[in-house]
């Protein structure tokens, strides 16, 4: 397993780290000193599974009801140039963990698209997680819900800086009953509380309630500390018939799908509820966003309109995703960023809020996005440019309102059915979401820059068939174990 510790365990390695910002924490946190509350903010961040841009109301959606969703919006900040890093689980994940693209730490391409149960592969355990970078600024820190980055112990979130994990460790399709479940010897889905099997299989149609209820239990309990609280819900999922509990199963206009949508709109306004009962809003920052864009199914179920594509892929669709922040007195009400945000800002912004910063001995692609998310006077994004991959290969850039499909002559997915291979297409999406228009023969100077952008990028983090200068290890372990609750153990 990959890492510079000089033989120190991880938690003193990353102390060690930690210790050379000790001198910035304590002049940071002389900014909240003199306040009525001297404390930082808590956040909450949502991420949700597989769900498109166009889901929810606030973004468009006239399927789906999701009147919570509509009250952050109203009351906070709507991104809609947000992207995640990848168009699928796995990699999107670690880049929020992280603040590194995925292929950066080599969680771009696991054991597959995705890590399944039993991998040999996971996060590394000496990356610098967000939960590290909050839990040493002081912050109690919690995740609820599907993890994703390794189901070996060393993987788990209580071995990356979390106080508390309750939840999926991956997908909730990953069953023993599927086909590569049963050749692999998969176990039951299990339900974690920190490292423990809790139960298995668990019942998928009570994930979303059950996730939501140890949220607010969460906040209850540290009410009273500064928190930094993770909710990756497993819902709509990634399942044909995603579930929802019965209050909501059959309530929607749009099926399983609707009804999913609609519970995890009913489990944020749970999450709004309980900090305003417990007069934590002014206090607190919430941001809700989706891990991909919605996967393509025959009927359609999802949608990401009005981009073009479906999740899984470097489509708009599969990248750009709905993004709410919500922070009464703090975010200007009923605002929108038009300016490109991802969630590799989260790490860096978070830390900064927190009183610290992000990690020195090591990259962090994010951005401390402070003055987008208050709605600052002539606050521009700080992306030069943003980067597309599929798996290990560089498939788009994007830099100002121009996103450039590679002349790629062997695609590993090709995103938009336009493409020709080996000629660059060029779309302007900011006033052509829907990639219809490919403006490259009308642009070639536009067309040149990106192509030097993504020369960059392959020096950096490289490519298919092309190891990048900067790239750093994933975690490995030899004997991977299937997670099991005692009693199957003993068996």
């Amino acid at each position: 397993m990959g890492n510079a510790s000089g033989g120190l365990t991880r938690r003193q390695f990353i102390q060690s780290v930690s210790a050379a910002s000790a001198a910035y924490l304590t002049s940071a946190r002389s900014a909240f000193a003199g306040s009525e509350d001297s404390r930082p903010p808590n956040i909450v961040v949502i991420f949700v599974d597989n769900l498109g841009y166009g889901d929810i109301e606030p973004t468009g959606s006239q399927l789906h009801r999701t009147p919570n969703l509509n009250r952050m919006a109203e009351e906070g900040r709507l991104f809609t140039h947000f992207y995640v890093t990848a168009g699928v689980c796995t990699p999107s994940r670690a880049s929020l963990i992280t603040g590194a693209y995925p292929r950066r730490v080599s969680m771009d391409e696991t054991d597959g698209r995705v890590l399944r149960p039993v991998s040999n592969i996971g996060l590394n355990p000496y990356e610098i997680t967000i939960a590290d970078v909050m839990k040493d600024a002081g912050y109690a820190t919690g995740v609820i819900g599907k993890w994703h980055l390794g189901d070996q112990p060393v993987f788990l979130p209580t071995r990356h800086g979390f106080d508390f994990y309750y939840g999926t460790p991956y997908s909730d399709d990953m069953v023993h009953t599927h086909p590569r479940g049963e050749r692999d010897g998969w176990p039951p889905l299990p339900l974690m509380r920190n490292e423990e099997v809790i139960d298995a299989p668990v019942d998928r149609n009570k994930l979303t309630l059950r996730e939501t209820e140890a949220a607010v239990d969460f906040i209850r309990e540290h009410q009273d500390e500064p928190f930094f609280l993770y909710i990756p819900h497993a819902m709509p999922g990634s399942t044909d018939a995603p579930f929802a509990s019965e209050r909501f199963r059959g309530q929607s206009k749009n099926g399983p799908w609707g009804d999913a949508v609609e519970e995890l709109d009913w489990a944020a306004g749970q999450v709004l509820d309980v900090l305003e009962e417990l007069e934590l809003a002014e206090h607190t920052l919430v941001i809700w966003t989706s891990d991909n864009g919605a996967p393509r199914r025959e009927p359609p179920q999802g949608s990401n309109a009005p981009m073009h594509g479906w999740g899984y892929s470097t489509a708009e669709g599969g990248q750009r995703v709905p993004c709410i922040a919500w922070w009464p007195g703090k975010i200007p009400a009923g605002t929108v960023c038009e300016e490109l945000t991802t969630t590799l800002d989260l790490l860096p912004t978070c830390a900064v809020l927190g009183g610290t910063e992000p990690p020195r001995d090591r990259i962090v692609d994010g951005y401390d996005i402070r003055p987008l998310l208050f709605g600052e006077d002539a606050a521009e994004t700080p992306y030069e440019a943003f980067y597309y991959y599929e798996g290990p290969q560089l498939q788009a850039v994007r830099s100002g309102p121009w996103k450039l499909y590679l002349p790629i002559e062997e695609w590993t997915r090709v995103p938009n059915p336009d493409i020709e291979p080996g000629k660059p297409s060029l779309y302007d999406v900011v006033g052509d979401p829907g990639e219809t228009e490919n403006r490259a023969e009308n642009h070639p100077d536009i067309v040149e820059k990106l192509l030097a952008l993504a020369d960059k990028a392959r020096e950096d983090l490289g490519d298919l068939g092309k190891a990048g200068k900067n790239q750093r290890p994933a975690g490995w372990v030899n004997e991977p174990q299937p997670l099991l609750m005692e009693d199957e153990e003993e068996e």
